[in-house]
């Protein structure tokens, strides 16, 4: 079972559900890209991902990583593949010209980066942190800084990582140990142990870029006493730095990639940004990182759905209920006809589809509030994309292991051994639901402080978007309206119970952004629904989309009354686990 890039569905979201060509010209910046520019580059990136990368995805993980007198072999074929993605530009997709890139859109970035996700996820760790990285070192570094490495992480010849946790600080910042000691040359001596460093040692590229978070001597306590580094695995003058891998884990996926622990001993390093800033710096890098986990569970769901619908299609058990007039009776039907197994179908297709169209939708936000022109667009573009980026990593990588888990179920038996890609596609799926944040900091996030933190101002923009969209009259109009009102007479309540109990927008949150999760999926339907409308009635797409739809209000969004009294109910006290 081979993965092959959903591009009919990626060109029906940008063309009709986006319309990005229009918006584009509204952006300088990509005012000469048009949508046959777009379908290109897609096509380009299909073939990287279904011809070079998918192939290498199983035996990747079964050969894993190795560990050999400090240095990471990564698995057969690996290195081979990111020297193609460099030779192919990929790297420089969305970065600016002035550094050396192609300039693109984020919302071509972010197909790219569903089918690298979707076809070999532990391969794409290496590559996946290098855009935050970039944006990281462009706002925050010195000029210096980003002469010199820049132009090494746009073209690809380094790979950075992100260094942030410690044995005994993860979720916590504040409790890092790492420092920095000031050199009489304006440089740091980093000492300290870092560990899950995706990255942190490999062979794909020559040099590594570890972008460290360390005390400096006179740091205040807590998370305002953290600076941002620079630490090259090699010096400018050919020396190896003081960075030492000490080990790999041992994962239930992503074998692929190698997880290091690493050892820095007294590691020249360069600051970035103020001293004792360095969250503000690390946040740009981990809000970026976090839209592109958001992509990952995305691409698993994407490749679950491919691997459910071509088993069921093919394997044949029982006589159906009900069937096709153009399909005739025999002793055993495919599985697919099954009702049990078409609702499974269904979900997987309905839920990943929604999901592309959302994701796009915050990657095009970006360019917005990167590229226009118009100040207050600017703004609403910058408050949308901060609201959405905690729901879609946290519901988005959700959904892609659950989807994993109901596509498993589809095999059977089958599903459960190595002979199917879909046991792997389900390990590989649950460690995004961790990093980056774990998802339950994402629901804290987003209610606490994107939410009640701002007084409800992002959120009511949102709430406008999806109005917008109830008022249109078109089909599934009416029950996405319904959902708007529900959700926006909640806010009043949350604040209330917030005031009268300092707990309880902790244990309401996570109800809160699946709550969220579930409107923007209607959202995505209603307006799916309306995009294909204008398209002849017996157009296959048109019959798809509605048929989709249908199944997202009358199956799937239930949900979100049930998450709706959950919010509600959590205003009771959860006891102490004694």
């Amino acid at each position: 079972m081979g993965y092959k890039a959903p591009l009919g569905d990626m060109q029906f979201v940008l063309q009709h559900w986006l319309g990005v060509e229009r918006a584009w010209r509204d952006l300088p910046a990509y005012a000469e890209v048009d949508l046959a520019l777009a379908g290109q580059v897609l096509e380009e990136a299909a073939r990287f991902a279904g011809e070079v990368l998918a192939p290498l995805n199983s035996a990747g993980d079964r050969q894993g990583c190795r560990l050999l007198e400090g240095e990471v072999l990564t698995p057969d074929g690996f290195p081979a593949a990111y020297r193609a993605y460099v030779d192919g530009g990929w790297p420089a997709l969305a970065c600016a010209v002035e550094q050396g890139g192609q300039g693109l859109p984020q919302v071509l970035d972010a197909a790219l980066l569903e089918m690298l996700y979707a076809s070999n996820h532990a391969w794409a760790m290496y590559t996946g942190i290098a855009h935050g990285a970039y944006l990281c070192l462009k706002t925050h570094a010195s000029e210096a800084l980003q002469q010199r490495w820049l132009p090494g992480i746009v073209s690809g010849e380094t790979l950075p990582t992100m260094c942030l946790t410690e044995p005994q600080a993860g979720s916590d910042v504040g409790l890092l140990r790492c420092r920095a000691e000031p050199l009489a040359d304006g440089s740091y001596a980093v000492s300290g142990n870092k560990l899950f460093i995706s990255g942190g040692e490999h062979d794909l590229s020559r040099d590594i870029l570890h972008l460290v978070l360390a005390r400096l001597p006179d740091a205040p306590a807590g998370s305002r006493g953290v600076s941002l580094l620079l630490v090259p695995k090699w010096l400018d003058d050919g020396t190896r730095n003081a960075v030492h891998c000490d080990g790999l884990e041992h994962k239930l996926g992503i074998r692929g990639s190698a997880t290091c622990a690493l050892r820095f001993e007294g590691a020249r390093g360069w600051l970035v940004g103020e001293a004792h800033g360095g969250l503000a710096a690390m946040f740009v890098m981990m809000n970026s990182a976090r839209l592109h986990v958001g992509l990952q569970g995305l691409g698993h769901a994407e490749a679950a759905w491919q691997c459910a619908r071509e088993y069921a299609l093919e394997r044949r058990q029982m006589r159906a209920p009900r069937r096709p007039t153009s399909v005739p009776a025999t002793a055993a039907d495919p599985i697919s006809l099954h009702p049990a197994m078409r609702r499974s179908l269904l979900e997987l297709r309905v839920r990943t589809e929604g999901m592309r169209a959302l994701g796009y939708w915050a990657a095009h936000w970006l360019d917005i509030a990167a590229e226009s022109v118009e100040g207050g667009q600017r703004d609403k573009a910058t408050k949308l994309a901060a609201l959405l980026t905690p729901i879609i990593k946290a519901s988005f990588t959700d959904q892609g292991f659950t989807l994993a888990s109901k596509a498993l179920q589809v095999f059977g038996g089958y599903g459960y051994t190595a002979e199917f890609p879909i046991e792997q596609t389900l390990r590989d799926s649950r460690i995004a639901l961790i990093y980056e944040g774990s998802n339950e900091i994402q629901a804290n996030d987003l209610l606490l402080r994107k939410v009640l933190g701002d007084g409800g101002e992002a959120f009511a923009l949102l709430l406008g978007e999806l109005q917008a969209e109830a008022a249109s009259g078109a089909p599934f109009a009416d029950a996405l309206g319904e959902t708007c009102e529900a959700l926006g007479a909640l806010l009043p309540e949350v604040r209330a119970f917030s005031a009268a109990d300092d707990e309880y927008p902790y244990r309401a949150a996570g109800d809160f952004l699946s709550l969220c999760a579930m409107a923007l999926l209607a959202f995505a339907w209603a307006r799916s629904a309306r995009c294909v409308m204008a398209l002849a009635e017996d157009d296959p797409l048109r019959v798809e989309k509605l048929e989709s739809a249908g199944f997202c209000f009358d199956y799937l969004m239930p949900d979100f009354d049930r998450h709706l009294a959950a919010v509600r109910a959590a205003r009771a006290p959860l006891p102490f686990i004694a």
